[in-house]
């Protein structure tokens, strides 16, 4: 069985392995279609293969961190991958091993992890979104180089410049950090992995369609900076890995490889751009505000589970706008401060309110936007419908990842999900459709029928 997957995998990989085309941006070959010159990205090494038993410890050597060694994980990691590679890096020096309880990204967690990390060298990250996120940013305020094995492929975040960090207020954010020296996948070990976790992360992916509509709506009516040099690198990658996605939850290794490339090239999207809009738009704020204010009502589901229930409802509310062929019609942008304050605490109620004050809309500036909608609206449709995946198609491929669907399939009560939808665009300053809808005066009726 071992052996037929194996090949099965090895004939089904792009030519030039699982880097292919990773390894040309990593090089400086890649060119940008934006700036029509080479990108630079941050990156040392990045190795995705079938196994990498025997190898860990040349590919950390490789980047020469240092010569004294600490292995991060939790203990779902370190079985799966931690204890592996602690134990081929004896070979290199000494190693310590911190293995995190129960982590989360947030503040108390960084000050845990600094505080064990103060005298490493070279840090050795063993997990996901986390797990990465915390080694990602305490290594990036002590000025130090990481890298990171890599033991599911639930997330996009492995080799993004950013860390998704919960601050101190409850209000989760994405920081400035840095990008690891080196990112590892054994895919075997991901293939092995629960299979919620690469349902996440193909949700994850599945973004690519709604968070381009909202860009793009973004930046033709707002002037917001758009690229489209992401979308060229995953084009390809993203139509390979939608064709196995009901081969993601039978562990395939040729489907998790494909969900890898595409994740991975988000990521360095992102390092490109210094943005993560290509992956993040009005999808992710639902899932943020889960996240942020769901409290003892969180089912503890992962981000891109949460993220792929708000893939379906972005795009059931991007089919239903874009059906009509006469423009939006916005009034001034109305929000409720007390009501923000009653929902998010006051503190964090007043960093959002000022987070988005650049796309509420007064009289004066309803009439303008109103006034270039109307113009351009014919072509504008036309422009966002060439981004779309029908929402019925993208449900298909969600559950043939057996990712879930709706509030209830998270566990997450319906009227709490129906608050996220309409209350979400009052976090950040990133303009979508939520926006447009709010705006017109039709969202919360939208929001009414989301379950």
């Amino acid at each position: 069985m071992e052996t037929a997957r194996k090949k099965s995998a090895e004939s089904d990989a792009p030519i030039g392995g699982w880097t292919a085309l990773i390894d040309d941006v990593l090089a400086g070959r890649w060119v940008s279609p934006d700036t029509g010159k080479a990108e630079r990205v941050p990156y040392d090494s990045i190795v995705i293969e079938e196994s990498l038993e025997g190898a860990e410890a040349d590919l950390v050597a490789g980047l020469k961190l240092g010569e004294k060694f600490t292995v991060v994980a939790d203990a779902d990691t370190w079985d799966a991958m931690g204890s592996r590679v602690a134990r081929a890096l004896t070979k290199l020096g000494p190693v310590d091993i911190v293995i995190l309880d129960r982590p989360h990204a947030d503040m108390e967690s960084i000050e845990l992890l600094t505080g064990k990390l103060a005298g490493s060298e070279a840090v050795v990250a063993v997990g996901s979104g986390t797990i990465n996120d915390l080694c990602k940013f305490v290594t990036a305020k002590q000025g130090r180089r990481y890298c990171v094995f890599g033991t599911a492929g639930s997330m996009n975040g492995y080799t993004s410049t950013t860390a998704s960090i919960t601050l101190e207020s409850g209000l989760k954010v994405s920081l400035p950090s840095h990008a690891p020296a080196g990112f590892f996948v054994d895919l075997g070990v991901s293939a092995a992995a629960p299979k919620h976790l690469a349902a996440a992360g193909f949700a994850d992916c599945l973004v690519r369609s709604v968070a381009q509509v909202d860009w793009w709506l973004s930046h033709r009516l707002l002037g917001s900076l758009y690229a489209t040099a992401p979308y060229a690198l995953q084009d390809e990658d993203e139509k390979a890995l939608n064709a196995r996605a009901g081969l993601l939850p039978r562990g395939d290794i040729a489907a998790h490889g494909y969900l890898y490339r595409v994740l991975t090239l988000c990521g360095l999207g992102v390092s490109m751009t210094g943005m993560s809009h290509h992956g993040s738009m009005g999808e992710h704020q639902i899932s943020h505000y889960i996240d942020c204010f769901a409290g003892d009502r969180h089912p503890g589901t992962l981000h891109g589970q949460q993220v792929g229930v708000g893939v379906l409802t972005m795009g059931r509310l991007q089919r239903q706008m874009l059906s009509s062929d006469k423009p939006p019609v916005i009034k001034p942008t109305r929000i409720d401060r007390n009501g923000m304050a009653r929902r998010m605490g006051a503190e964090v109620a007043g960093q959002c309110w000022t987070e988005i004050q650049p796309k509420i809309f007064d009289e004066k500036g309803a009439d303008e936007f109103n006034a270039k909608l109307e113009a351009l609206w014919p072509q504008l449709r036309r422009e966002l419908q060439a981004f779309v995946i029908p929402v019925d198609e993208m449900s298909r491929l969600l559950a043939a990842a057996e990712g879930p669907m709706t509030a209830a399939d998270l566990g997450l009560p319906v009227d709490f999900y129906r608050e996220a939808v309409l209350h979400c665009r009052e976090m950040r300053n990133r303009y979508s459709f939520l926006d447009l809808a709010a705006d017109v005066g039709i969202l919360e009726d939208f929001v009414a029928g989301e379950h």
